[in-house]
């Protein structure tokens, strides 16, 4: 199973939304997103312009949204 990058907030948001998430609420630099079908995942992100996400977020977005690594990892 291989590591995950650091990667820009903007990107995540972009691979979340192709897989049947949207935009519920954004309060801040935080954005909340829920799910289309699935209806019990919440996912909030921090959406700063400037910062990475550090690899160890990405990973608690990932457990949040009940995403694989390795395909997360075949979408990047």
């Amino acid at each position: 199973m291989s590591k995950l990058p650091a990667l820009k907030s903007k990107k995540v948001l972009k691979i979340l939304l192709n897989l049947g998430f949207y935009i519920y609420h954004q309060r801040g630099s935080h954005i909340q997103l829920r799910h289309c079908q699935k209806r019990h995942l919440r996912i909030t992100i921090p959406f700063h312009i400037r910062f990475d996400l550090p690899a160890s977020v990405v990973n608690n977005i990932l457990k949040q949204a009940e995403i694989p690594k390795d395909e997360f990892l075949k979408l990047l």
